[in-house]
């Protein structure tokens, strides 16, 4: 006895479920943009309290794999792998070495453990570990 119906109705929801996929496409102003923090997860502390001077921003360029910008105090570039709406920053290379704070180091700390991003209702980026936001972005001049 042939289910045709049967198969054809499983080949279709297959094709339906893989066409909706959760998958984020990136969107151009996420390249070249910079980005100033608003927002990092350290308990108990304000952002003005740990960046004082200067908060950290990032611009992510898409054709050298480069995240480059400053941490609070020096500036920094590291590599970044981009598939969908996941994310991962590599090590920062060489950068200069004034002492500002802990901020930084909490910063460059908190960036290697992100393994995702969105946008916010609001238009901000914010990067995830294990799907808590850890760190938030405005766009420059907004």
């Amino acid at each position: 006895m042939k289910n045709y119906p049967a198969s054809f109705l499983g080949a279709m929801l297959l094709l339906l479920i893989s066409c909706s996929s959760t998958k984020q496409s990136t969107p151009d102003s996420f390249f070249g943009q910079t980005w100033i923090l608003e927002y990092i997860a350290v308990p108990d502390t304000s952002l003005d309290e740990i960046f004082p001077e200067k908060k950290p921003e990032i611009t992510l360029d898409e054709e050298t794999g480069l995240a480059v910008g400053n941490s609070g105090c020096n500036g920094y570039q590291a590599p970044y792998e981009l598939d969908g709406s996941e994310i991962s920053f590599g090590e920062p290379g060489p950068s200069t070495l004034m002492y500002c704070g802990e901020g930084e180091n909490q910063f460059r700390k908190t960036i290697r453990q992100v393994d995702q991003w969105r946008y916010t209702k609001e238009g901000m980026l914010e990067f995830l570990s294990k799907g808590v936001p850890v760190l938030r972005f405005a766009k420059a001049g907004s």
